[in-house]
């Protein structure tokens, strides 16, 4: 008769508990994601007169079949491979990857067990002590076991926020190989672009050396006077200069791409200026590709997300939370019975708990998730403009660079030219010196001016592929 009272009230209890449950989560269901309104333009992302219509992005494309040159991808290759930034993002990576397992274990019960031995010393005036003549030795072997309902969808938004962590991490090292591939690429074409400035100015120096002796000839011949010899033994001395300042700079260089590629500093092989092509069509997709194409932009909107569901648990923690714990073993007075059938315990516990006064801790953890909810929302419009920006200004400076190389091509004709001819009239006496060093030293830094545009036209591209998102695929 006891046993059926205690099942009928035990049936009771259980039926309350279910009804005051689902009567709390319908004032409290936790929220899914969806990708808020961003007040922006997104197909106004790109400033160009033509807005492309087509999805397909030059940031599709993989970087081995954009970059041909064998050097650069071998470069490449092991720059993703020995890169200390890589390497710290991949263990961020398996950091955040540990505690997304984690989250999915937080619907999994936790279980303890251990043997435990208690001596406790009683007064020999207290109730317990005159039985116990003052002492009492407990052995046990106790397991504990603990259970939370999710009820309000804490520990599924708690999953969901470790997970939308871990994909941060990856849209994060994503973002470090796609920059990467953009500086050993750069780096690499600059490299050829100052070898090839040497060699201009080697050539030049050459010219020079040649041009002191013509002119000091002239001088003896009473065409000149010694100050356009000076002239001429300066001007050579500049190019020198020069060719050192262009060996110092090709040096730093070749430590900057050591230290891309996880090397210690040295001297690279490497191909030159003139062989450089990008056969790739420019296209850049409609903008919204860099949602899906962007790894900075993905991942700040994986930040969103994981503060979107932190947010959900900051609400829930305001409802109570419905706990099952149950404890058994084994436990005795006396060492020798521990492991008798008499020894056995149980206790199972289930109980609803409301927080209701927590030192203001929930209403502010509340705040707190707010606040960085929408600070996530401004970052992810942030980093949405600032890649619309980037892709336009690569647009733009591989277009302005384009046009260039045609006016510095035209420019460096007419100078060599120039030059040429200041030499034979100077000759035959129908120009002064400073007609010929003027030329010379225009003809020089137009040499260098293409060389330069060249080099731009390379890097323009190389950054609107990393400003579409390319690289990391």
């Amino acid at each position: 008769m006891m046993k059926s009272i205690l099942k009928h009230r035990n049936f009771n209890r259980g039926a309350i508990i279910f009804v005051v449950g689902l009567t709390f989560q319908s004032c409290f269901v936790a929220k899914d994601y969806a990708r808020p309104e961003l007040d922006i333009e997104t197909e106004a992302l790109y400033r160009t007169e033509n807005l492309p219509t087509d999805s397909i992005s030059i940031a599709d494309v993989s970087w081995k079949d954009l970059f041909t040159d064998q050097y650069l991808q071998q470069y490449i290759e092991e720059g993703l491979q020995n890169n200390m930034d890589i390497r710290i993002a991949i263990q961020q990576m398996i950091a955040a990857e540990a505690y997304a397992k984690q989250g999915k274990a937080g619907y999994m019960p936790t279980l303890s067990v251990g043997p435990n031995y208690t001596r406790q010393e009683y007064s020999e005036n207290s109730q317990f002590g005159s039985i116990f003549s003052g002492g009492l030795d407990t052995y046990d072997v106790t397991a504990n076991l603990s259970w939370e309902a999710d009820i309000w969808g804490k520990i599924r938004s708690n999953k969901r926020a470790s997970q939308a962590d871990y994909l941060q991490n990856v849209a994060s090292h994503q973002a470090v190989k796609t920059q990467l591939i953009s500086s050993i690429a750069n780096t690499y074409y600059n490299l050829l672009a100052l070898d090839a400035q040497l060699e201009v100015t080697k050539q030049t120096i050459a010219t020079r050396e040649s041009g002191v002796e013509t002119i000091k000839a002239l001088k003896d011949a009473g065409q000149v006077t010694q100050v356009a010899v000076d002239q001429n033994v300066a001007q050579y001395n500049s190019a020198k200069a020069l060719e050192v300042d262009i060996e110092t700079a090709i040096y730093k260089t070749e430590n900057t791409l050591s230290i891309l590629l996880g090397r210690a500093p040295q001297e690279f092989e490497r191909s030159s200026l003139e062989t450089q092509k990008i056969d790739q069509d420019i296209k850049l997709g409609v903008p919204a590709t860099l949602l899906r194409n962007r790894p900075d932009v993905m991942a700040a909107e994986y930040a969103l997300i994981k503060n979107f569901e932190l947010t959900n648990v900051a609400n829930s923690s305001f409802y109570p939370s419905l706990t099952l714990t149950a404890s058994g073993g084994l436990q005795s007075l006396e060492l020798d019975n521990l492991f008798n059938v008499n020894s056995l315990f149980a206790t199972v516990v289930g109980g609803l708990t409301q927080p209701l006064l927590n030192q203001r801790k929930l209403k502010t953890q509340k705040e707190v998730a707010l606040a960085n909810q929408e600070r996530s929302l401004l970052n992810f419009k942030k980093t949405l403009l600032v890649a619309g920006s980037e892709v336009s200004n690569a647009l733009f400076s591989y277009e302005s660079e384009t046009k260039k190389f045609e006016f510095r091509k035209n420019e460096v004709e007419a100078l060599r030219t120039a030059e040429t001819n200041s030499e034979e009239l100077l000759k035959n006496g129908y120009a002064n010196y400073l007609d010929l060093l003027t030329a010379r030293q225009s003809a020089l830094s137009a040499e260098l001016n293409i060389i330069d545009s060249q080099l731009q036209q390379l890097v323009s591209i190389v950054d609107l592929y990393e400003a579409l998102g390319g690289g990391w695929k």
